[in-house]
């Protein structure tokens, strides 16, 4: 398995000495995480470090993320989800915003063929239908030509808060129940589940936050109830496969107990 991770990410010819090549040798391909959640925070403060706009920040934390989507596609991770724009980033600058929503249409224009081409299905959650036009075409034909790929899902959220997620899913609950389609007795956290924008996927088992922000920032709350995190004081458009192997290794060095005691505690 390394042998064919190296091939893919052209690490072959310095199996010997590259410091990447040492982190994949200490992964167990049986157990990655099946889902990694990723808040990409800190684009505006390595522009403004650089004297830069904050527009070219952003710019540069694509870069970021087409290393990361490049690197779970090739480590067969189930789902990467991104904190790509918040419920909460509206009261940003308008023309912060609108650059954002511009990288947005080209990073899934340009990318379509890598996607494709590495098996990649992109979704979306968070309140699309309230994005500008152009941004929605750009899903829209991303997720289209994406559908059939059975590899990585990149999950895009957008316009996305946990909060107005979970009230949006009791709302529904109420509606169902009132209607008499769901017996409020029998709800438990997989019907819960079941009404979130995340229907149908695995919680994350791993959550990461570049930038030394130690904070979820409104998201996927629900979700990442038995989550690892990990922190990085990395800028995300500094974040690269060796950052994310890095946060991998520690991963799979820790015991997950959700909430119980280790076996060889018992």
């Amino acid at each position: 398995m390394v042998c064919g991770w190296l091939s893919v990410l052209g690490l072959g010819k310095n199996k010997n000495s590259s410091p990447e090549v040492d982190l994949y040798k200490s992964l167990d391909s049986d157990k990655l995480p099946v889902h990694i959640a990723i808040i990409m925070d800190g684009n505006g403060r390595w522009a403004t470090q650089r004297g830069l706009p904050r527009a070219l920040g952003h710019r540069a934390g694509v870069d970021s993320l087409r290393d990361i989507v490049r690197t779970c596609s090739a480590l067969g991770v189930g789902f990467l989800t991104v904190y790509a724009f918040s419920t909460e980033n509206w009261k940003r600058p308008a023309e912060e915003v609108a650059t954002l929503m511009d990288l947005l249409a080209e990073y899934l224009y340009k990318e379509l063929n890598e996607l494709n081409k590495n098996n990649v299905r992109v979704k979306t959650i968070g309140r699309i239908d309230e994005l500008p036009v152009k941004s929605r075409e750009a899903l829209a034909m991303a997720e289209k030509e994406t559908l059939r790929n059975t590899g990585l899902t990149l999950n895009l959220a957008l316009n996305y808060g946990g909060r107005n997620e979970i009230t949006e899913a009791v709302k529904q609950i109420g509606r169902d129940a009132s209607a008499g389609k769901l017996n409020p007795d029998e709800i438990d956290e997989n019907i819960i589940s079941g009404y979130l924008y995340t229907a149908g996927i695995p919680d994350p088992d791993l959550l990461i936050r570049p930038s030394g922000e130690k904070r979820i920032s409104n998201f996927l709350l629900w979700q990442v109830a038995y989550a690892e995190f990990w922190y990085s004081p990395v800028l995300w458009p500094d974040f690269r496969k060796e950052h994310l192997l890095e946060a991998l290794v520690d991963y799979q060095n820790r015991q997950r107990r959700f909430g119980g005691l280790h076996q060889s505690k018992r």
